[in-house]
């Protein structure tokens, strides 16, 4: 029995070591839009795992101030406890996606429970916002080719990003826009949260996360970029 559990918490080691240090969206991204090819430097801002009723409503603030438009997966459990606060991303005018309703890895989905999953999902969204999204992210970004395809044949484009900021770690933010900084391109998508933590979806302390708007919107414009939504640099 003690075996057992020891193998379990090695189990757990490694996979929080392996989304820790190693980017899983790049093994996935064949046939998804997670950066766009442009001269232009534009980036997007997106934030997972929201609405929140803390960590929400402190981003949006922080994005007013600074003039950015975002792009928001929301999940549709969090909506429908807090569609209030959906509803305010979509008056202050940042693009609302479609993160699925429970956040399950859809790796094991079948066409069906993923076209019910997201479906459910913009439903919900809808209700609370007026908004019928057309962009979806898979959890964690674990997504197969068939389920890829199932996707867009319901409209939807299939959104990763270029550059995850692992927030949810809860670096620092100083670190966070330090690593971003280094790395940016024309045309990237960064990964925010504006809910969770290392073991939930819903709560934790995205403090470096709100820190790091400012710091990154002030670092990003002197170098010449524009923040826009998904939608603005696809269209752009």
């Amino acid at each position: 029995m003690l075996i057992f559990i020891y193998m379990i918490l090695l189990a757990a080691i490694f996979a929080a070591a392996f989304c820790v240090f190693f980017d899983q969206a790049i093994l996935t991204r064949r046939g998804t839009i997670y950066r766009v090819n442009t001269d232009q430097k534009k980036v997007a801002l997106t934030f997972d795992d929201g609405p929140s009723p803390v960590w929400t409503e402190n981003i949006l603030s922080e994005l007013k101030r600074e003039g950015i438009k975002a792009t928001f997966f929301m999940i549709g459990h969090h909506v429908k406890k807090y569609p209030e606060v959906a509803k305010k991303v979509a008056e202050e005018g940042h693009l609302i996606g479609n993160h699925g309703f429970a956040h399950c890895v859809t790796l094991y989905y079948n066409p069906w429970e993923i076209e019910e999953e997201i479906k459910y999902a913009e439903q919900i969204i809808k209700e609370a916002t007026g908004v019928t999204t057309k962009y979806y992210r898979p959890p964690k970004a674990w997504i197969r080719k068939t389920i890829k395809e199932k996707v867009k044949s319901l409209g939807y484009h299939v959104v990763l990003w270029s550059l995850n900021s692992k927030d949810w770690v809860n670096f620092n933010h100083k670190k966070i826009v330090e690593y971003i900084e280094k790395h940016v391109k024309n045309g990237d998508i960064i990964l925010f949260h504006d809910s969770g933590n290392v073991f939930s979806i819903e709560g934790g302390a995205r403090t470096q996360t709100v820190k790091a708007i400012s710091l990154l919107a002030k670092t990003l414009k002197h170098n010449g970029f524009k923040f826009v939504t998904v939608e603005e640099l696809l269209n752009g």
